[in-house]
């Protein structure tokens, strides 16, 4: 039995309906996070559908209690099969998004799977449900056909995501012990195009920040005081201009990379942005200049005002606002001095006379982290993934997101890895989200072929043991 028979057997499971309902299974349970009752459930889809899935492929299963009190529990599964064999880290977050019920177009429950046309919606089925459904699904497929793996596996199920991960970076710090592997390969977020297979080595960090300008103690009628009273809407408009230009540049001293090293420029040059289903129509003019809207996205800083308020937006009155704040975020690459970036815009407001402007940071940064294009591991999984697909791939260093990789890359020092199985259009923290069925199929033949080729011995660890 060989390669090929395993891509046939995961055809089989495909097309007979075996993956709809495992992923269907796993949909019905309403895991999300951010509900302060939702304990019971994200137990429950471990203890339930995981763990009982696992241990019969072999794997030992243990929960454990997250080190952030009012967080999910962490499930970790490990199949050891020889010391001598290389050992992959693996991950996926059993937690979702709110349902917004309501919201569905008709006949849509978003805790069911429900099929229309190439598209197979509910909630959980590209973040992350699907995901990791395909992955695990592949690896079972890979040991029913060989017999064995011929790698051992660390399984990592988090229940938190949707809310910043809460306590992974505590608990892996704590347990480093637990995640001895020789490198890590997992899948979220979208694929460049729908029908191009992707691999990202790391992803932007995110930097969120609130601008607050408290100038009266309530709202004065403007034909009373115009002319007379600050308008805190005009000074936080024109701070906000100040960070950034009509075109998106951004003007803070400190907050723009645009080092962009050899190798990432390289395969950055070989990616066309901006495609896909539902995709908005961008505009070429915008953001950092001298860059192509690959280079904007993936490898370099962009600013974002995420929400603007002053005054009663839903029942504007004429009078001069007492207040005004806006919700801004910086999306950041490798190379970025993050500790430095809060003082920077203080720096950078004071100078232009805002110094009555307030900063907050919001809560704990995503940090950023990018594995060289150039990695052995990283060139390994990509002619895994062009050998399946007969095709080039798209190999993006960064994805324009953000993950909680740094837990994987720094805390446990590991090459990462990610082959995501959606698309940009999918709705995955909106209503009506879902995955595309060709675009899953391909993913579950990329993810039998890397397992299977992991388990072949030609990889970096039989080159390093050499």
């Amino acid at each position: 039995m060989g390669r090929n028979e395993a891509l046939a057997k995961i055809d089989t499971y495909f097309h007979d309906g075996m993956f709809e309902a495992e992923l269907a299974r796993r949909v019905a349970y309403r895991t999300e996070s951010v509900r302060p009752d939702s304990g019971p459930a994200l137990t429950a889809y471990l203890d339930e559908d995981l763990i009982p899935y696992l241990t019969d492929i072999g794997f030992e299963c243990e929960t454990y209690c997250n080190p952030c009190a009012d967080a999910g529990p962490i499930l970790v599964a490990r199949r050891q099969e020889s010391d001598n064999l290389p050992t992959v880290m693996t991950y996926g977050h059993g937690d979702v998004v709110p349902g917004f019920d309501d919201q569905w177009d008709d006949g849509v429950d978003p805790w069911v799977i429900t099929k229309v046309g190439n598209r197979w919606y509910g909630r959980g089925t590209a973040d992350n449900k699907g995901q990791h459904t395909i992955n695990l699904a592949a690896l079972k497929t890979v040991l029913e056909t060989r017999g064995a793996l011929g790698f051992n596996v660390i399984i990592l199920i988090e229940t938190g995501e949707e809310r910043g991960s809460p306590g992974l970076k505590e608990f892996c710090s704590a347990n480093k012990q637990l995640f001895s592997a020789d490198v890590f390969i997992a899948s979220d977020g979208p694929r460049l195009h729908p029908d191009k297979p992707t691999i990202f080595m790391g992803t932007r960090g995110v930097f969120n920040f609130t601008m607050r300008l408290d100038v009266h103690a309530g709202g004065h009628h403007s034909g009373n005081w115009g002319g007379l009273l600050t308008n805190p809407g005009v000074v936080m408009a024109h701070a906000i201009a100040s960070m950034i230009d009509r075109n998106g540049k951004i003007l803070v001293e400190g907050w723009r990379n645009t080092h962009i090293p050899n190798s990432v420029r390289a395969a950055i040059a070989k990616l066309e942005v901006g495609g896909g289903e539902n995709a908005p129509t961008m505009n070429p003019n915008w953001g950092e200049p001298d860059m192509t809207p690959a280079e904007r996205v993936f490898a370099s800083n962009t600013f974002e005002v995420r929400a603007y308020e002053t005054g009663n937006p839903q029942s504007p009155a004429n009078a001069i606002p007492p207040s005004a704040v806006a919700y801004g975020h910086l999306r950041y690459v490798v190379g970025t001095d993050v500790n430095q970036l809060m003082s920077l815009l203080r720096d950078h407001l004071d100078k232009h006379g805002f110094t009555n402007i307030e900063l907050i940071s919001e809560r704990d940064m995503m940090y950023a982290t990018r594995l060289d294009p150039d990695h052995p591991w990283a060139q390994w999984a990509v002619a895994s993934l062009r050998h399946t697909h007969e095709a080039d791939i798209a190999v993006i260093p960064n994805l324009g997101g953000s993950l909680p990789n740094e837990v994987f890359a720094d805390v446990l020092g590991l090459p990462t890895i990610w082959v995501p199985h959606s698309y940009a259009g999918c709705s995955q923290h909106a209503p009506n989200e879902h995955i595309l069925e060709a675009t899953t199929h391909s993913a579950l033949r990329l993810m039998t072929g890397l397992w299977w080729d992991l388990g072949d011995g030609n990889t970096p660890f039989t080159t390093a043991s050499l």
